[in-house]
């Protein structure tokens, strides 16, 4: 049932006017793409919660691992009374690992552009880390330019977990680090998960599970679509289509049309022929020397990194 625009608060219409011009814009264009960031709404976020529990996806379980090993020197290197700052935080789920280590933390800020995920995930955080000052921001950490007055004196540890970084073009991942460096300010760190580069069909696999619950995600923007905008996009002519680009060492994924059909997306129509596909997201993966040389551009170093033993992932702290 769609929500009447009058009962929205004006966070919510500002959140569905960006969405609006964000889809028509990329549907309009060529080649046609709608960021990432869209498939995380209250929905998105939880199927990909679901995604991470799953068997072929490595790299949740492993960073995880990776995590519980490092903790207490990431919080060594943190120093006390420090701001924990995590950039599109989900259900906070990893960042539990680092609060337990991080006995005399100064407060924790949740950044997640889902608001309803976001309100639910530090509810259960105040429950259950009871004198912890956490404030949650809801909005876009690429676009963010300030943070809680609360934190201003309090050394800033950024946590960028998932390899989220990897969503992001070279380029963007590049910005994302100029902009969180300023953030953070000269005297902070960010604590940065990163996905390895490895076997294509391992690739293939995390983003093409059994069970079809990627698929479910990437097809959830579709129905968003369809509640928030008035499209009428019939998800049965639709398919996921994920693949590993080896030459730009990234998953690509994208929604296909499996019929030339047209479709009709707020005030207008497009048409899409069979085969056809709207991008979505990208996950690029990388291998040391590539982590060192983005963490150059973007104005830090590696101080200490972590990687598992079967090589899949990275943790690296950067200064």
């Amino acid at each position: 049932m769609n929500v009447p625009l009058l009962a929205l608060d004006d966070g919510a219409r500002a959140d569905r006017a960006d969405f609006r011009r964000a889809v028509l814009a990329g549907l309009g264009g060529v080649p046609r793409a709608i960021p990432a960031k869209y498939l995380y709404d209250a929905r998105g976020s939880a199927l990909f919660d679901e995604i991470c529990e799953l068997p072929e996806y490595y790299p949740t379980r492993t960073e995880t691992s990776i995590l519980r090993a490092c903790a207490g020197e990431v919080a060594r290197l943190a120093g006390p009374g420090c701001a924990l700052i995590e950039f599109g935080s989900g259900s906070s789920v990893k960042t539990r690992i680092l609060l337990d280590a991080m006995h005399d933390l100064h407060a924790y800020v949740p950044i997640d552009i889902s608001r309803e995920h976001l309100d639910a995930a530090a509810a259960r955080l105040r429950n259950d880390y009871e004198g912890l000052q956490i404030d949650p921001v809801t909005g876009d950490y690429m676009q963010l330019e300030c943070l809680p007055p609360a934190i201003d004196r309090a050394r800033r540890i950024g946590f960028f977990p998932g390899s989220t970084i990897g969503n992001l073009t070279p380029e963007e991942a590049v910005l994302f680090l100029r902009r969180a460096r300023r953030m953070l300010r000269a005297d902070g760190a960010l604590v940065l998960g990163v996905d390895l580069r490895k076997d294509p069909k391992r690739l293939h696999d995390a983003y093409n599970d059994s069970a079809g619950v990627t698929a479910q995600f990437t097809l959830n923007l579709l129905r968003r679509m369809n509640r928030e905008l008035d499209a009428n996009f019939d998800l049965s002519t639709c398919a996921h289509d994920a693949f590993y680009n080896e030459a730009e060492g990234r998953i690509e994924i994208y929604f296909r049309s499996l019929r030339d059909q047209i479709v009709r997306v707020a005030d207008r129509r497009f048409v899409f022929a069979e085969g056809e596909r709207v991008h979505t997201e990208y996950s690029y993966k990388y291998d040391e020397a590539g982590i060192a040389a983005l963490a150059q551009k973007g104005g830090f170093s590696i101080e200490r990194s972590w990687i598992d033993p079967a090589r899949l992932f990275a943790v690296v702290f950067l200064k």
